[in-house]
């Protein structure tokens, strides 16, 4: 993605999960369809997403059992009926609750037994004509989908523990015991294999609708997998385990903005010399994999790849971590000679960035990011929108941040909000206390999301939430905080022409449309 060339767009954030839907959670199915039409009406030709990959523990798509696997729950029970695999009435088995929250308590186990039973179908012989395109995926996506479909059977004979909690001869299996356990266990991995047959196939036809529609998707790749994944199983040798498989020391960020203690994620860390003398084949497979089904990539965490905080395992909190250095330009002049010099990549540049960091995203051209509530703080910020540079991409806020309302009535310090007023002309130069009290809530995200539309970033991202004005309520992740995240769901009918109109006047404005 060459930043001097791309063309002035926006686009929005909004996650599939986050999508109406009668089945608990936002899926790939009509909502999806009629939000790509929205974001058409509304001069968008953006749409961010978060990782599509299978969460595990904590919901969270930034903890998944495979950075390839796609993420079950987003399959649309319609679909399934399309195909059909399961019946109306096993559709309207569907737990009600709360349409504005996801309730993954729920949903998850309505899910598994519907997709159980769609595989089920497909066993005795119903969706015959999917045949031929069901052995042909599994053939095409075998690198990866053999170890994680084997990974997921494994696990369910262990009640979902952890890999780390298995036996020895499933936690580290020689090649007689991998293939004994292919052997038995052939039924349970072939419906894990199935069901990323289901998903593709209707990411690939949504994704269509989209690229026709002038509409590209923008995805995440977390720099980190997960310790309890088939990545880090299937492929132990590329990680700083120890001779039992534990992580020697695992991933987080030092104190920040966000909290006191740092960020301790529990991610195991790479051995990056491995990764180097296998060619970096792995990232490179997890990269074209990606491009497959994305258009674009946001690399979370990219300072990492500069040099990464290292927490000695064990730790309670990740103040007591230690910077290592990464792979640096190695790693994305292996992809480059690999899959093109033109990388379609944004690099989330957030956090503790140094000039070796700022010069790693610069050398191969990646737009960087800057996010208006991080603006505020006092002094020359460099997210201050007079700041930014055309290669780059400008976010009111994060899925990590709260809503720029929330910002604006609760979370913004006085200081802030009192720079950010003046900044943005809701007042005078030097505003009292009084007069800052005085501005509307409406009036200053309205500042904020011009501010973000303004800037010369070629890109700005608006997350669907601050279009629509809504509070902490829709504030999708708090880091650091366990439980209670990524259950923001968009009420029916927040697509409306009205607002279609009002979004694409407001971009006109600054020639993004």
């Amino acid at each position: 993605m060459n930043g001097t060339s791309l063309p002035r767009t926006s686009g929005i954030l909004l996650h599939p999960t986050s999508l109406p839907s009668p089945y608990g959670i936002g899926d790939l199915g009509r909502s999806a369809y009629e939000f790509i039409d929205f974001l058409a009406q509304a001069g968008q030709h953006l749409w961010q997403v978060l990782p599509l990959t299978h969460t595990g523990f904590g919901d969270s798509p930034y903890q998944s059992f495979s950075a390839f696997a796609g993420q079950p729950l987003l399959i649309s029970p319609a679909y399934l009926q399309e195909l059909q695999l399961v019946s109306q009435d096993d559709l309207n088995s569907c737990p009600q609750g709360d349409p504005t929250q996801v309730d993954y308590g729920a949903v998850i186990p309505w899910k598994n037994g519907l997709l159980r039973k769609a595989f089920q179908s497909f066993q005795e012989g119903h969706a015959s004509h999917l045949n031929w395109d069901f052995e042909n995926f599994c053939r095409e996506q075998d690198a990866w989908l053999s170890d994680y479909s084997l990974f997921m059977a494994i696990k369910d004979c262990h009640e979902g523990r952890c890999w780390l909690d298995w036996p020895e001869d499933c936690r580290r299996p020689d090649p007689d015991k991998k293939a004994a356990l292919r052997a038995e266990l052939t039924n349970e991995s072939r419906f894990y294999a199935f069901v990323q047959f289901l998903f593709f196939r209707e990411w690939m036809d949504l994704k269509r609708y989209a690229n026709e529609k002038g509409v590209r998707i923008i995805g995440d790749i977390p720099i980190f997998v997960s310790m309890d994944s088939a990545d880090v199983w299937g492929n132990q040798h590329l990680f700083q385990l120890d001779t039992k498989g534990f992580p020697t020391a695992v991933a987080g960020v030092p104190p920040d903005y966000f909290s006191a203690t740092g960020q301790l994620w529990g991610n195991p860390l790479y051995d990056w010399d491995a990764h180097d003398c296998e060619g970096y084949q792995w990232w490179i497979s997890r990269v074209k994999n990606q491009l497959q089904i994305l258009d674009i990539l946001r690399i979370d965490h990219f300072r990492g790849f500069e040099a990464y905080w290292a927490v000695p395992y064990g730790e309670p909190t990740a103040v007591n971590g230690q910077w290592q250095k990464g792979p640096e330009g190695k790693l994305f002049s292996a992809i480059q000679n690999a899959l093109g010099e033109n990388l379609p990549i944004i690099a989330e540049d957030l956090g503790v960035i140094t000039p070796e960091v700022e010069a790693l995203r610069d050398s191969f051209a990646f737009p960087g990011m800057k996010v208006l509530q991080f603006a505020f703080s006092g002094g020359d910020n460099e997210y201050l929108p007079h700041n930014h540079v055309k290669n780059s991409v400008v976010y009111p806020g994060t899925h990590d941040n709260t809503t720029i309302t929330a910002w604006w009535e609760s979370a913004a310090t006085p200081k802030e909000k009192a720079t950010a007023a003046a900044y943005l002309h809701l007042t005078g130069a030097h505003p009292t206390a009084k007069e800052v009290a005085a501005v509307k809530t409406a009036a200053a995200r309205t500042a904020l999301l011009r501010a973000a539309l303004g800037s010369v970033a070629d890109r700005a991202i608006i997350p669907m939430y601050d279009w629509l004005g809504l509070g902490e309520e829709a504030h999708l992740n708090t880091p650091g905080k366990l439980g209670g995240n990524w259950a923001w769901r968009a009420a029916a009918g927040f697509e409306s022409k009205t607002l279609a109109k009002t979004i694409a006047d407001e971009c006109s404005v600054y020639c993004r449309v």
